[in-house]
């Protein structure tokens, strides 16, 4: 009994430390300062180069959310205020709560007069707080002090008549001036939304935060699970750990779940959230990660609610989704109503099924997955548009529709064989 409590306590100190790690975007992101090509390394060079040599500089970080945009630029940040603590100012903004110009304006006055132990007035017009802010960047020029503006949410910026954006990089001009400009948005084209006085003159500098590919997703869980061998915890409970958790990376079957999982959730963030769940499923009694750990996260981690839906379609829907499906492997940009139907008669000709219906049938199941949400419409223009004309878009992935056809009792053979095509 004795050493059954040593043990559970041990695998509890384990617990506790790997989640402790998976709550730290510091350490998740830890190992980017390795690679002179990665985001890490390319924004701190930028950010750096215009404290050091006294430039302006703009740039956007372009991402799905979850994909660590924010969390790369706040080590950065984290790290340059440790290298240069009194020559960096940095200003937030997110576009969720200051898109209004106005509302901006005012809290960038703020925030430099809170820097600056300067007195805020609240009262201030638009034009006294641009003049304020083209007068701060000057002073701060002129004292070897950048300011670093960090506008998360950055589209929301981007609407309306951008006069925000326009003082600022107009601002930025200025021979004297010394300020870095950050756009973060998961918007891929958001340049695009930038008026033209505008774009001439941001830089047009862009960092991608894509999905990892399978060998950085490697390196990046055993980076993550593995256990310091030079921490409280016994060296040779650490050294097996380490070794069984190697073991389970090698395993196929683990390497599919994983690839399994990638496919509904491809992000970084989605990636750590998996792993903590995982983790949190270990065994305290056995003390090691296991296959079934994984499997037990996957399986509640999954989005049920699309399957459920699946599960309640009618067979022609199901025929529908396949077909939409199979046009989006054909690389067909968009379609519609009868885009389907040309698909599923197609089907129909091609392998003589006996599941045709007239089209004011598959009509009315064409809604009904509009109502089901899992189709939707492209846009909301063409409201004048009969359904049947509108373009729409699957809003489940082939991953998903598969699974729900696995589990579908009643799905025709020939739907899961032209899923596998």
């Amino acid at each position: 009994m004795g050493r059954e409590k040593e043990k559970e306590k041990l695998s509890e100190k384990a617990l506790n430390l790997l989640r402790s790690r998976l709550s730290d975007p510091n350490f998740i992101f830890r190992p980017l300062p390795d690679s002179p090509d990665s985001n890490y390394s390319k924004l701190k060079f930028i950010i750096s180069t215009s404290v050091t040599e006294a430039c302006n500089n703009s740039i956007l970080l372009l991402g799905p959310r979850g994909s660590g945009k924010v969390a790369v630029l706040e080590l950065v940040l984290s790290d340059l205020l440790q290298q240069y603590p009194e020559a960096i100012s940095v200003i937030r903004l997110n576009g969720l709560l200051h898109s209004d110009d106005n509302c901006a304006l005012k809290e960038i006055a703020r925030q430099l007069c809170m820097e600056h132990q300067l007195l805020f007035s609240k009262v201030a017009s638009f034009d006294d707080n641009s003049q304020f802010m083209i007068a701060m960047l000057r002073e701060c020029g002129l004292a070897h002090k950048t300011i670093i503006f960090v506008l998360d949410e950055f589209d929301f910026f981007a609407q309306g008549k951008q006069r925000l954006l326009y003082s600022l990089l107009d601002a930025m001009q200025s021979v004297n001036s010394q300020a870095v400009v950050i756009g973060v948005s998961c918007r891929l084209d958001v340049d695009q939304l930038l008026e033209k006085r505008v774009r001439s003159r941001f830089s047009h500098r862009k960092l991608l935060f894509l999905s990892p590919s399978k060998e950085d997703t490697e390196r990046f869980i055993e980076h993550i699970l593995s256990l310091p061998m030079d921490s409280s915890l016994p060296h040779n409970y650490a050294a097996e750990f380490n070794g069984r958790l190697k073991k389970l990376l090698s395993d196929e079957r683990f390497k599919e779940l994983i690839d399994t999982y990638l496919s509904f959730n491809f992000t970084i963030g989605h990636l750590v959230r998996f792993l903590f769940q995982a983790v949190s499923y270990m065994d305290l009694n056995a003390g090691f990660l296991s296959l079934g750990n994984f499997k037990t996260a996957l399986s509640s981690n999954q989005r049920q609610l699309k399957l459920e839906c699946i599960r309640d379609c009618s067979v022609l829907e199901l025929y529908m989704m396949v077909c939409m499906k199979r046009l989006e492997v054909k690389e067909q940009a968009s379609y519609n109503f009868y885009s389907v139907m040309t698909e599923y008669k197609s089907i129909h000709d091609s392998f003589q099924t006996s599941d045709y219906y007239a089209a004011n049938v598959c009509l009315r199941a064409f809604e009904h997955l509009l109502q089901c949400q899992l189709i939707s419409f492209i846009d909301n223009k063409g409201h004048n548009q009969s359904v049947e004309f509108r373009p729409v878009k699957l809003l489940i992935s082939s991953a998903e529709l598969h699974q729900g056809l696995k589990s579908y009792q009643q799905c025709p053979a020939i739907l899961l064989k032209l899923m596998d095509r």
